[in-house]
């Protein structure tokens, strides 16, 4: 992985961000969410990440690796599991704000199942799909 060593560090990525998104799928998340929250189909922040994920709201999670402490979502990706729902890390919390469409910095974004003839339905199945091969399986 480009980020062994003492990258992770420097970045402050938390050493809990398993899988952490490589540089392209890591952009094509920024597009997603950007698209998402433009679709208004998405869930931005912990709070409404839980909520969403307690109603077994479905779609892809993408959470940022640079949150501290990082025990503030520490809890979302094991409720992901729960649920199915497929999440990745990403290396900035203010990029994923930014591609939220937001001048705060975020630590999690739920980009939402695209409803039948969305705009972004195609690059949301690209992007799961390439989440799916990323997460390592524990079975």
């Amino acid at each position: 992985n480009i980020l062994d060593g003492g990258i992770k560090e420097v970045l402050g990525i938390a050493p809990i961000a398993v899988p952490l998104a490589e540089e392209k799928l890591e952009k094509r998340c920024y597009k997603l969410v950007k698209k998402a929250v433009s679709a208004k189909h998405s869930r931005r922040g912990i709070k409404e990440v839980v909520k969403a994920l307690r109603k077994k709201e479905k779609g892809v999670l993408i959470i940022a690796g640079n949150v501290t402490p990082i025990d503030v979502i520490t809890h979302v990706p094991i409720l992901a599991e729960e649920n199915d729902v497929p999440y990745i890390y990403v290396k900035s919390k203010a990029d994923l704000g930014t591609a939220g469409n937001s001048k705060r910095p975020t630590s999690c974004m739920f980009v939402l199942t695209p409803k039948d003839g969305a705009d972004y339905a195609e690059l949301f199945n690209k992007v799961k799909k390439q989440i799916l091969k990323a997460t390592p399986s524990w079975d």
